[in-house]
């Protein structure tokens, strides 16, 4: 099964579509992708089968999100609680993502045409050396692609611009199925101004109305969800600016002699401790970045070379 299916909506899809987009529309949307099990027992199937089932859903769903126009995906395949599953489940899992993500690499071409970025959240390391290596190659072979992102969450986040999830805006509109009215630790700092949906809909039944349904209780909320976000921002920025005054305000009392500073040397050396501030920032990011980087890099590498 493709990760990337070509094919047109219906023509009631389509219309649905054009009304909805007529309106504020999610640009990252998040699923926590519940239900896959339960769905197995239901339909008297084997819990892999369930599994498999949950990612042909996930093709499908990334197929309307492209005529949505949602241009980032998140989604939420593996957490360290996984790992408490029978081993039998734990290996089936394993075997699965493997082929899925030797499938997707048999499919460079069609990811270039429609510029799919594959990022993969999280701490790779508990994962088999093989599977690691094919999510390496898979990230790097797409990294320069810019149109649409799919980013699979594998672990707890950290904070702030040291998320795995730092490359990505927040996202707008989270999803889980199943029934289930938690987030079991994903993206929680991410998603602390996103629209939460929770739907009763097993992963593997999950429709496209029920994907419209999502968008449109984003919509109905979408002011309120802005007017939060942008009182947020001006919080953090008036706090980020209060401790930079303070932090200016005791080194200029210990480098003035005593003496108060008047209003403009105050002004210039909150400039330039904000400026050099931003560059502290700038420089760890950067070496964040390369770390993230080289980690894939040398997993590939170390794959070419085995």
């Amino acid at each position: 099964m493709s990760w990337i299916r070509e094919g047109e909506l219906n023509l009631l899809e389509k219309i649905s579509a054009n009304i909805l987009k007529a309106g504020p529309m999610p640009k990252h949307v998040a699923f926590i992708m519940d239900g896959n099990r339960r769905f197995a027992r239901k339909k008297n199937m084997e819990r892999q089968e369930g599994h498999m089932q949950g990612f042909n859903k996930l093709a499908e769903t990334l197929r309307w999100c492209k005529h949505l126009n949602i241009q980032e995906v998140t989604v939420y395949a593996f957490s360290i609680e996984n790992f408490k599953r029978t081993k039998n489940e734990v290996d089936g899992l394993m075997e699965l993502a493997r082929q899925k993500f030797e499938k997707l690499l048999e499919e460079r071409d069609n990811l270039e045409k429609h510029g799919v970025c594959i990022r993969v959240l999280g701490d790779l390391n508990m994962l088999p050396l093989d599977l690691q290596q094919l999510i390496a190659k898979a990230v790097v072979t797409t990294k320069a692609h810019n149109k649409c992102f799919l980013n699979v969450d594998v672990s707890e986040p950290l904070l702030s611009e040291c998320l795995y999830s730092s490359n990505s805006p927040n996202p707008d509109l989270l999803i889980r199925t199943s029934g289930e009215v938690r987030l079991s630790d994903f993206l929680l700092w991410q998603t602390s101004h996103s629209c939460l949906v929770f739907q009763s809909v097993l992963w593997p039944e999950y429709s496209f109305w029920n994907l419209c349904d999502a968008i449109l209780q984003y919509q109905l909320n979408h002011k309120s969800i802005q007017k939060a976000r942008d009182v947020h921002r001006e919080q953090q920025a008036l706090q980020q600016l209060e401790a930079d005054r303070a932090c200016v305000a005791e080194h200029l009392q210990h480098h003035g002699n005593g003496k108060p500073a008047d209003a403009q040397r105050r002004q210039e050396a909150l400039l330039h401790y904000t400026t050099c501030r931003e560059e502290r920032i700038q420089d760890f990011l950067e070496a964040l970045k390369h770390k993230r980087d080289s980690f894939f890099n040398d997993l590939w590498s170390d794959a070419i070379l085995a």
